[in-house]
Formats: structure tokens, C-alpha cells, sequence
């Protein structure tokens, strides 16, 4: 069973990633904040990262990245990172934190799921449904 790492400060949206992923399929781990990660993710090596862009004082890209860096220096293994961004402009932070995939919220069910299965699979996940509403 897969074990998924979901990170934020928010319990709505803590809350909202593990009525998607809970149950049978998944073992869903919850930290609160972007500094829990890294301790999180050495002690439980999960095999994804759910991390939201805002969280109080180390955010999703601060979090990625501190990942990346552990797994340069050797003291974790590759894991996938999904990043829940706020808006379509935020994709550019997400290239740039170099996550494996990313989510344009409102969440939907469908794509977070998908998201999280592709990125399991060794894969990527790009979040191009998203389109903004003209008005």
C-alpha cells in the first residue's frame, strides 16, 4: 500500500487530499507544515509528497526544494512531490521547486487522484485542465 505524505497548513485542505486518497488504497500520513517534511519523509520514506504552495513559514516550493537537496546529498531517496498551487500563474514556482507534478486547485477529485496515481507510476503530472473562467 502506497504511503502518501500530505503537507499544509490547512485542515480543510489536509483534509480535502485525504478524502480522496483515504481508505484502502492508501496509507495517508498529515504534518502541518512544510518544516515536518524532511523528518517525516526520512523517518517513513513515503512514496509521494502532497504539499501545499502556501504554508506559513516554509511554503511547498521551500519544501520541494529541501527535499531535492537532501536527495543530492545522498540522506533520502528520489520522491515524487505533487504541488497544490493556488493559480494557473503559479506553475512557474512549481517548475522551479522542481516537483514532479502539480494541481491547480479548486482540487477535483479526478485529477488529484490521477495526479497521485501517474506520479506513483514514475511519472509526471502537469495540470493543463485547468482553465481560468473569462468574464
Amino acid at each position: 500500500m502506497p504511503k502518501v505524505l500530505i503537507a499544509a497548513d490547512s485542515k480543510d485542505v489536509r483534509d480535502e487530499v485525504k478524502a480522496v486518497l483515504d481508505g484502502r488504497d492508501f496509507e495517508v500520513v498529515e504534518v502541518p507544515s512544510g518544516q515536518a517534511v524532511r523528518q517525516v519523509a526520512a523517518e517513513q520514506v513515503p512514496d509521494l509528497v502532497v504539499v501545499d504552495l502556501q504554508m506559513g513559514s516554509m511554503g511547498g516550493v521551500a519544501t520541494c526544494l529541501d527535499l531535492r537537496l537532501e536527495e543530492s546529498a545522498g540522506r533520502l531517496p528520489h520522491i515524487p512531490v505533487l504541488m497544490l498551487l493556488d493559480r494557473r500563474a503559479d506553475v512557474f514556482l512549481a517548475r522551479r521547486a522542481n516537483c514532479d507534478g502539480w494541481v491547480v486547485k479548486p482540487l477535483d477529485p479526478v485529477r488529484l487522484r490521477r495526479a497521485v496515481r501517474q506520479l506513483l507510476a514514475g511519472q509526471t503530472f502537469h495540470d493543463e485542465s485547468y482553465k481560468p473562467v473569462s468574464v
